[in-house]
């Protein structure tokens, strides 16, 4: 699982520093591709599978499904990483993210996403307001009754 949240280098070459936490997560690789919020997703190869069988079961007819293959498919990139650790975060992605110098890479669950500094303490600060989030989170029933 991928947990935590850690700032690493973007090289000249574009490549990434994988924690050293999430290295043998990624051993069979993974794909890279654009995300919900202003960041990039990656994902184990049978996540990322995983979810392309999802949604290549969607209906074509659903615009919104064809907007969701779109979004995902064509920005995706199959990583592998090298010996160091890094994995290539292609070009147009770091063009369309803003990324350079630094990431925020964060874990978050069965995949992690990579941020620019700015945009992740944004996200931040939204998620730090807790009335908000008591309204927000409230129909997701995270913790059943055990009692019930």
């Amino acid at each position: 699982m991928f947990l935590g949240e850690y700032l690493h280098s973007i090289d000249e070459k574009g490549r990434l520093t994988v924690p050293a936490r999430y290295r043998q997560l990624l051993a069979e690789g993974g794909y890279i591709t654009h995300g919900f919020d202003q960041n990039l997703m990656v994902l184990r190869s049978g996540s990322f599978e995983q979810m392309s069988s999802k949604v290549n079961q969607m209906s074509l007819t659903k615009q919104s499904a064809r907007e969701l293959r779109r979004l995902l498919f064509s920005q995706a990139q199959f990583i592998e990483p090298d010996k160091s650790g890094r994995i290539l975060i292609p070009q147009f992605l770091r063009d369309e993210m803003g990324l350079n110098g630094e990431a925020q890479v964060v874990g978050v669950g069965a995949y992690f996403e990579i941020w620019t500094q700015p945009v992740w303490k944004k996200q931040m600060a939204a998620m730090r307001d807790a009335q908000a989030n008591a309204q927000y989170f409230e129909d997701l029933d995270l913790f059943a009754d055990e009692d019930a």
